[in-house]
């Protein structure tokens, strides 16, 4: 354990730590807050993106996950000024990639190099690492995903399009959606909703998870679940509870040999 995670561990009132990564010579940075104690196994590890205009300050405060999820890790990476697709198209304001190439995969190079830095530095639980966003950070969710999708146990972006859906893994997912969304529409989320049902191998009918909640069984143990509400693009105050609680039931499977996916893949099994 490192002597950074040990003062946590004793700190009464835990801070966030602050840390800084060099990525293609641009200085990047991230909150990471720390468990409270030792979690045999290793602690699992939450991402948290901030919606375009934002900041990983404002995430934490917003998203709270840590307040949720006190045993976990929980990562809020700061995003940079990025031209946005329906709003601030000059690109003033912190946002994410949107494709795998955009911005010269700034974005992905950052999630790399952090969650690299994760791994050297804190004892993890790689079979519990999940991803979370609102709006733009949704739509980074969804690319990470794509891109890196034997990392994760699980996402659950939130308002956002999944515009990389047919390039997307079946995996546990949860979705936040609001009816009256008029930013990113709730048509355009509800057809990515469908997709990844489908993708997941979901049943048709769906059963209550909580309130406002409805969950999709798949044999493949890859459900996926559906919390609608009757806001707009605000991020409703309960979803971080509901995430977490989502994030808690999934793992990362292990094959029968005990080993992850990515194990076998790296031995060419």
């Amino acid at each position: 354990m490192s002597v950074l995670l040990l003062s946590v561990f004793l700190a009464a009132d835990p801070q966030p730590v602050t840390r800084t990564w060099m990525v293609d010579g641009l200085e990047r940075q991230a909150l990471i807050y720390l468990p409270q104690q030792e979690t045999p196994g290793g602690a699992p590890v939450v991402f948290g993106f901030h919606g375009h205009g934002g900041n990983a300050r404002n995430a934490a405060r917003t998203f709270a996950l840590h307040t949720h999820w006190p045993e976990a890790i929980v990562v809020y990476m700061q995003g940079l000024p990025t031209p946005g697709r329906l709003t601030d198209p000059e690109g003033k304001r912190n946002g994410w990639q949107h494709g795998a190439d955009d911005q010269g995969g700034r974005d992905l190079k950052f999630f790399d190099a952090v969650f690299a830095s994760l791994k050297q530095d804190y004892r993890i639980d790689e079979n519990r690492v999940y991803a979370t966003g609102h709006s733009n950070g949704g739509g980074f969710t969804y690319l990470l995903w794509s891109q890196r999708p034997d990392l994760f146990a699980a996402m659950a972006p939130s308002a956002a399009g999944a515009r990389y859906v047919t390039t997307l893994k079946p995996k546990p997912a949860m979705h936040i959606a609001g009816q009256n969304d008029l930013l990113v529409l709730y048509a355009w989320q509800s057809a990515a909703m469908d997709a990844i049902r489908k993708i997941n191998g979901c049943a048709e009918t769906g059963q209550p998870w909580a309130e406002g909640c409805t969950q999709y069984p798949s044999p493949a143990g890859t459900p996926f679940v559906a919390f609608i509400h009757q806001g707009g693009h605000k991020y409703p105050a309960e979803a971080p509870a509901l995430i977490v609680k989502f994030f808690r039931e999934h793992s990362r499977p292990l094959t029968p040999a005990g080993e992850t996916p990515s194990d076998c893949k790296a031995e060419g099994r």
